[in-house]
């Protein structure tokens, strides 16, 4: 007997598919302060992002940094805009058209990829509606975040999860908490290392510049300090880098409390003064440029740095769509597959 409403999924139809979810921390959908506004609502109001109490925090999102921060950031994205759109989502777009291509060369059949991104558009939930729509019932997601945070990574899993909890039938899920310790990974930033310590010489220092969290995040368990560190550590054992040539700094800390140290503009600040005037920074835990690495690292450090007397300053570009990432993240990725 066969209910009302009873779908028949024997033998009908076709078989189900594996797909992947390639995500990325979002963008606003124009440099306007509308869109900024927007976008820092949904950002800032998420608790894995900002660990204060809820109430209080609302009062200060809403009636202080959303009235006064979206004016000032839709200028600083304006400054790194392309035809295209946001930097990040161009980059990230490109991604997954490569990653969705070399997976689907090696297993000799298409396997879907697509975008999601954690604010903003197109979102998380877009993503596994257009997997759904494809038949894919076996999904591998994987945080652009080499280095596992609960700021990112965490969050990005809350953001599935939230989706599931309204989803009648849950698919099998395959997620990447981290992939700092990938070989590949390694490799790619290492090939990037080299091809412009080639073109410009070995700086008197290599900076390895990573997102920053408050120093609380990491007190209650969050492992993304010791993660960072230990990329540094990976790239230049495989190079052989001195460790008088090579430091771990971190950026972009918002609000007054402290945050990971030592920070990258104050200590691009003090460099020269200890005789260090050759400088090239890399940013490992950027799977893509976007406005922390482009605009803060690339045009305000390196004016910190040449108003301090630096002499020479370069900004290594994340890995991008550089084919070696590109097949660092098909691997990774096709660790989870089942095909």
């Amino acid at each position: 007997m066969q209910y009302k409403g009873q779908t028949d999924y024997d033998h009908k139809g076709p078989s189900p598919k594996q797909g992947v979810i390639l995500c990325n921390l979002g963008t606003p959908d124009a440099p306007q302060t509308s869109d900024l506004r927007r976008y820092l609502k949904q950002f800032l109001s998420d608790p894995r992002v900002v660990e204060v109490p809820r109430l209080l925090w609302w009062l200060i999102l809403n009636l202080v940094i959303l009235r006064l921060r979206p004016r000032r950031s839709a200028k600083l994205y304006r400054s790194v805009w392309t035809e295209k759109g946001s930097p990040l989502l161009v980059n990230t777009q490109a991604q997954v058209d490569g990653v969705r291509k070399l997976l689907t060369e090696k297993h000799g059949k298409e396997v879907p990829v697509v975008l999601g991104m954690r604010y903003g558009n197109p979102s998380i939930e877009s993503a596994i509606n257009e997997l759904s729509a494809q038949n894919v019932r076996n999904i591998t997601v994987l945080p652009l975040y080499p280095q596992y945070s609960g700021a990112t990574t965490g969050s990005t899993f809350d953001a599935v999860a939230e989706v599931f909890k309204r989803t009648r039938w849950v698919p099998e899920l395959h997620f990447v908490g981290g992939y700092h310790q990938s070989e590949a990974f390694i490799n790619a930033l290492c090939s990037s290392i080299s091809r412009h310590i080639n073109a410009h010489g070995h700086p008197d220092k290599l900076i390895f510049s990573y997102h920053g969290t408050p120093e609380r995040y990491l007190k209650k368990g969050d492992p993304y300090h010791c993660l960072c560190h230990q990329t540094t550590r990976m790239v230049a054992e495989k190079m052989n880098l001195a460790e008088d040539n090579i430091m771990t700094t971190f950026q972009s800390r918002f609000g007054r409390e402290p945050w990971l140290q030592p920070y990258t503009d104050k200590t691009l600040g003090t460099l020269p003064n200890t005789g260090i005037n050759h400088v090239a920074v890399i940013c490992p835990g950027f799977s893509s440029d976007c406005l922390e690495t482009i605009e803060e690292i690339n045009i305000e450090a390196r004016e910190i740095f040449s108003n301090a007397g630096g002499k020479e300053f370069h900004y290594i570009p994340c890995l991008n769509d550089d084919p070696e990432h590109i097949e660092a993240l098909a691997h990774i990725v096709n660790q989870h597959l089942n095909i």
